[in-house]
């Protein structure tokens, strides 16, 4: 056996944080983490001193993704702490948020005129083409410390330090020691271009957290779920980091994550003026690299993680987002969306990128020099390349083109040569 019939196992720092944690409470020294609402909205109320948290609806997928978690996630001692933490913060921020907008009015009158969205199945290309955008300074886009922390902390003054960018800086060090293959597939640091997960996550919603734990019951009640709601709210905060850093509310922001093929209806509805960008990439690949990106973050929170069961969740997963994302365009105007090919952004970036370009109307001559420069600095980020296969995740080529062949004869995808990859 080797590395393309088995999925990698975590680093041992997991392990001696586990068996630290479980020390502690042992003497006395910790408590177990409660993972229970009330609990940690208490907790974040005593830390801000606020009690304001918005509108209520986050607390459905919040009690539903709590139920799972107790019910299917089987944390670790590490992954429970972990847990906890980062409910707390997300509850802290939309505390935070709130008073935001109660200071400063004026943050929720800024527009978001004609946002351009790429989207595709994830490991599909999106961040290349998202990154690639971000380098243009005619479009606004969020940085990885502003996904990982939207909501200014309360003593932030314009032009002043950012505590965000310290502390996603920390949470990157955490992450490489925990397992340093995570930032190997998706390559990132504090003020690099990253998308908008995080602003979905603050109302607890998303795929971010099925990639992170064992939550299937979570994930497909959120479903069947109208997801205007996270979506009006992620705008908000849009208009928050905007203010934040000073953007011009002129500027158009550029966006990017899978979850938005899952519910392109609430986006659109958000959004009305978006133009989109779908990408797209042999699902044998999406499949089996999405399912190594989910592999290698649940194996930190749990000692029990099933890499079959990863597998097929992922591919289930894929299927229901090209199913949606097919259903949703049959309503789009055809001059509102273009398609981009992987295969096409790794033969000539600079060739798809002028079709994008041109499909918004805009010269790129301006923004390429930082292109390039980007395209230099993401060879020195990915140190290491991700490998990952189908048989990893208990999968096989004819079992993923029985599902997908549909969507690869519809977007004509070509397959690649290699089922074991990298990517």
């Amino acid at each position: 056996m080797n590395d393309t019939t088995l999925p990698p196992r975590r680093t041992p720092f997991i392990d001696l944080a586990n068996g630290a944690i479980l020390g502690a409470r042992g003497l006395r020294l910790a408590r177990r983490p409660v993972l229970e609402m009330d609990a940690l909205k208490d907790a974040a109320r005593a830390a801000t001193r606020l009690d304001d948290f918005g509108d209520a609806w986050f607390e459905q997928p919040f009690a539903v993704l709590l139920e799972a978690l107790h019910g299917e996630a089987r944390l670790n001692a590490a992954g429970e702490w972990a847990a906890q933490a980062q409910f707390v913060k997300v509850l802290k921020d939309r505390l935070w948020a709130e008073q935001w907008f109660a200071r400063a009015p004026e943050i929720l009158t800024r527009p978001l005129p004609r946002p351009v969205i790429v989207m595709g199945p994830l490991r599909s290309g999106t961040t290349r083409v998202h990154r690639l955008l971000a380098c243009d300074h005619r479009f606004t886009h969020l940085r990885s410390f502003e996904t990982i922390s939207p909501v200014p902390r309360p003593d932030f003054v314009h032009g002043g330090p950012d505590f965000r960018v310290t502390l996603a800086a920390r949470i990157m060090r955490v992450a490489r020691l925990s397992n340093p293959r995570t930032l190997a597939i998706h390559p990132t640091g504090p003020l690099e271009a990253e998308e908008e997960l995080g602003l979905l996550v603050n109302s607890f919603w998303g795929m971010k957290h099925e990639a992170q734990w064992w939550v299937p019951s979570y994930g497909r009640w959120c479903e069947r779920q109208d997801a205007q709601a996270p979506y009006a709210q992620m705008a908000r905060l849009l208009k928050l980091v905007g203010w934040s850093q000073q953007a011009s509310s002129l500027r158009p922001w550029v966006l990017k994550t899978p979850q938005h093929m899952l519910d392109l209806p609430a986006l659109l509805k958000v959004f009305p003026d978006a133009r989109l960008v779908f990408t797209h990439r042999d699902p044998q690949a999406t499949v089996a690299s999405a399912a190594s990106l989910t592999w290698n973050q649940t194996i930190i929170y749990s000692d029990h993680a099933d890499s079959h069961a990863v597998g097929a969740e992922w591919l289930r997963k894929t299927r229901l987002l090209v199913e949606r994302m097919m259903r949703a365009r049959a309503d789009i105007a055809p001059s509102r969306m273009i398609d981009v090919h992987y295969e096409d952004m790794e033969r000539d970036w600079r060739g798809a990128m002028e079709r994008v370009y041109h499909f918004l109307g805009l010269d790129m001559a301006p923004a390429l020099p930082a292109m390039e420069a980007y395209q230099r600095r993401a060879a020195r980020l990915r140190r290491r390349p991700h490998h990952y296969s189908l048989e990893q995740f208990g999968l096989n080529t004819e079992r993923v083109l029985d599902e997908l062949g549909e969507y690869v004869e519809s977007f004509d995808v070509s397959l690649e040569k290699a089922v074991a990859a990298t990517g």
